[in-house]
This record gives C-alpha cells, structure tokens and sequence, in this order.
C-alpha cells in the first residue's frame, strides 16, 4: 500500500539523476549498520546526499509491500545538502553526521505529521521534537520518515484504520511484532539503518525479534520520555533504539540518554558509552533459563537460547541453568493486565469520549475489557513490588540472565491465539518473556542469533541489572559476533 503522503522518491524536490556510490552497490549501502555510514561520509566515500537517496530509492522500491515508513520528511535531501556542505567546510555535526533515520509515530519530529496511529491525531503536526529525536539530529542524523504503529502504541501487532497493516519482510502473512513493528521492519529490509522505539511491553524487543533486528530498552530512567505519547504508565515505559547490529544501538543509546529536564523519571547516570562494547566478557555470571516463566517454548526457539548459552560460555561466561521458580508465583502477564488495564482506561476515556466508532478494533477492544475491582488492582500493584524484589535478588547473584524474547518466532497476523509446542495459549502470550522487564524496569535487548524453519529470524534476550548497559551491551556483541547466518537478507 501506498499512501498518499508518500510520494515516489523520484518526484521529490532537488533529487539527483542518479546516484554516485563508486565503492559499493545501492545493496552494499544500505544494509550496511549506521556507524559503517557514518564511517564513508567522514572519509569522504559516500555524500550524504547519495545516502539518503538510496534510502528515498530503497523506501520506494519495497515499502509498498511493507508498509512499514507511513510518513517521508521532505525535508531531507536539503538536510543532506547542508551535512554535505558542511563536510567541505570541514566541520563535523556529530557521530551520526548524514546518516539518515526514521521515527516510530508516536514520537514527535517538530513540522513532521506524527498521527499516533489514530483517527483522532492524523493531521497533527508537533511543533516540537522529542529530546531523543532532536539529540540524534544534533549529533548528526537526518530523519527521513515515520513508521507505522498500532493505535496509540498500545497492541502488540502493528495495524491501524490511518495506514493499514505492516507486513513482515521475511515472510507474507506474518506479524512484524508491536507496537515498534513499522520500525522492526523497516530496518530489516534496509528502508533505514536506525530507528527510535517504545517499549511498555516488548514493543521494542517482540519487532526486534520477529524482524531480525536488534532492540534495546535501557534502564527506565536512562532515556528521557518526553515527547512521547501517550502520557500513561510513564513508570514502565521506555524509549529505545532499534538498528542491524548492536554497535548501533550502543551508539545511539550514547546519544539519547540522560535527563532533559522535562520526564520526571530521567535520571542523571554515567553515559553507556559505545567504546564500552570493547571490554572483556570473561568471568560474567549468567543464568540461563527457558522454563517456569517463559515456559512453553517452540523446539526452535528453546534450542536458539541453548545455543546462545553456548556461545557465552565459549567467550568465557560462567553460564549455569536456572530455574527462576521464585518468580512463578507473581505472574507478570496478570499483574500488568490488572495495573495496565485501569490506568489507560482512565487515561484514554475522556481523550476518545464521542469518538469511539474511529478507534481502530484492538482499542475498541481494550476499552471494553472488564475492568478489575480496586482492591484487584491494588493486589496487583503489592504483587508488582514482590516480583521486583525476586528480581532484584535475582541479580544480586548473576550479572545476566538469558532467556527467550517470546515464545514462537514471527505468528500470523491478528492470532488470537499461538500454538506453542502442542498448546494453544491467549495471543498477548506472546509478550510473556518481555513484560516482565518492563515491571522492573531493567535493561534488556534482543539480540537476532538462529533461524526457523521457515526461514524466520529468532532472538534472545539478555536482561541485566539496573544501569548495567555497558555489561549488558558488551554480551550482546559476543552473541552477535556467533550468530547463525548473519549476511542473510529478507526476500524483499
């Protein structure tokens, strides 16, 4: 699908006949990682011009079967003209100087149309943007787009009644994951090289996974929230990166973090500096689990996390089974259900109050669930306090933990429910294994590491302590670095 703010890149003002990329071809370039990009436009091998247009090209050649960039900004080639000309000025605006990015649309870019996904937001335009869009753009980076979403961020599969459904780049028919699926996708199929996402769920981690892309959600606190929407369940909620490769996502977490004086929950910590990635692994403890919790796992799935044990014990971990059996009498899926539920009821009701028949079926739905008593919801929130604490404990022990992103890889579109290993479990199953993290507000990425079968990307997850992203990052590049096929490219 085509929409009608996406005009052919061909049409867009000041466009260049043809591209003049001497070193590679348009496929070399643009599935390189950002910070390779960002390495040819300081040594002089690529414009940022030609960089841009290759992903204008890129977009328009596959985004109609994807549907994954729902918004170009027409404002970037005359940026891409200005990093250029600043180029031969001899001046440098950052790590990320002419490397292009998108936006999922629930972020704001300042004049840039950011619907949330909704009927009731589709001609807004923010006036500002968000402190992580704008400190990427400071640091260089251009914003070509804004990729699809559901409904006010709030689902995990990414369609709306706005834009329509994003398809997955590895096989038609599949899910990309949600809410950040637009972006997952997108980046997988080379349309960018780095985005920014959100994660109250797995939003970032579950797309990540599904697209074969890497995700990272950093400690709450560490990236500022402003200018993300919607302004509910602000304590779990998280912004992110989500790129090709991990080196990328250290990169822009560099970017993007620390307080900006506007969220409340940004806190002041020591950056995560990218350079941290180069230290050792050696002598990490590591639990590995794939039951209790996270149990039941597809074969696949269960022997991608075995594998990845493997790899982290071959760089030197100390990597042992266990059973996080303490945790299994909080379920993190009931607790969220009974805290989430009430509060975006609360918050969204008077926002849609007369509109409803615009509201896309999944919030349809959402508004209508049974809401639990108080006293459930406040059995809830003291629940919510014990499994932090087991977690808390958990980490007093171990440096990380390893475990699955989610059950199954990419399922079919609008599954109500998944089959997993023989059993058929309720659809939002799918996000046993990340929403967990989001409670406690810990680190965690999903790093691509095997395929399915069907050719479908798997992904693990690494989960660590409270600000511990250099630890964190520097495993996840270890397990990067054993992956199974990672030259291999979606069939787009």
């Amino acid at each position: 699908m085509v929409h009608d703010m996406i005009p052919p890149a061909s049409t867009l003002p000041g466009r260049h006949a043809s591209l003049c990329v001497p070193t590679m071809t348009s496929e070399e370039l643009y599935y390189n990682d950002a910070t390779s990009m960002a390495e040819l436009v300081r040594d002089g091998q690529v414009s940022p011009v030609d960089l841009v247009q290759t992903h204008l090209e890129r977009i328009e050649a596959v985004n109609p079967r994807l549907n994954a960039v729902v918004t170009l900004d027409h404002r970037a080639e005359d940026r891409a003209r200005e990093a250029e000309a600043a180029l031969a000025r001899g001046e440098s605006w950052g790590p990320l100087h002419g490397v292009p990015f998108t936006v999922k649309d629930c972020i704001d870019n300042a004049g840039l149309r950011t619907t949330r996904g909704s009927k009731l937001f589709a001609d807004r335009v923010p006036e500002s943007d968000a402190p992580v869009v704008r400190r990427l753009k400071e640091a260089g980076g251009i914003v070509i787009g804004k990729t699809n979403m559901p409904e006010f961020a709030l689902w995990w599969e990414t369609d709306n009644v706005v834009f329509g459904r994003t398809e997955n780049p590895w096989l038609d028919g599949r899910t990309p994951g949600g809410s950040s699926g637009g972006e997952a996708a997108a980046i997988a199929a080379g349309l960018s090289p780095l985005g920014l996402g959100s994660d109250v769920g797995g939003s970032i981690r579950e797309p990540a996974n599904y697209c074969g892309v890497v995700g990272l959600k950093a400690t709450h606190g560490r990236v500022p929230l402003a200018g993300h929407w919607p302004d509910v369940l602000l304590r779990f909620m998280h912004v992110g990166p989500l790129a090709r490769t991990v080196r990328d996502v250290a990169l822009a977490l560099d970017v993007i973090a620390g307080p900006d004086g506007a969220d409340p929950y940004a806190v002041p910590v020591p950056r995560a500096d990218a350079a941290a990635l180069e230290g050792p692994v050696a002598g990490l403890r590591v639990g590995r689990c794939v039951e209790g919790p996270f149990a039941p796992l597809a074969d696949d799935v269960r022997d991608a996390v075995a594998a990845a044990a493997s790899a982290l014990d071959e760089a030197g971990c100390k990597v042992e089974s266990v059973s996080l059996a303490d945790w299994e009498q909080w379920s993190a899926l009931e607790i969220s259900s009974r805290v989430y539920g009430p509060e975006t009821l609360h918050y969204l009701e008077p926002l849609v109050a007369g509109r409803e028949s615009e509201l896309s079926p999944p919030i349809r739905r959402r508004l209508a669930w049974p809401q639990p008593p108080m006293s459930e919801y406040l059995a809830a929130t003291e629940e919510l306090e014990g499994f932090r604490q087991a977690v808390a404990r958990y980490f007093a022990g171990f440096d990380l933990l390893l475990c699955p992103v989610g059950p199954v890889p990419a399922h079919p579109h609008d599954s109500a429910e998944i089959e997993v290993a023989g059993k058929k479990l309720p659809g939002r199953s799918a996000l046993r294994a990340t929403i967990p993290f989001d409670l406690t507000g810990s680190p965690a990425i999903s790093v691509p590491f095997r395929w399915s079968a069907e050719g479908l990307p798997i992904g693990v997850q690494l989960v660590g302590r409270h600000f511990g992203e250099p630890t964190l990052l520097r495993a996840a590049a270890a397990l990067e670095s054993a992956r199974e096929d990672p030259q291999r490219r979606p069939p787009v």
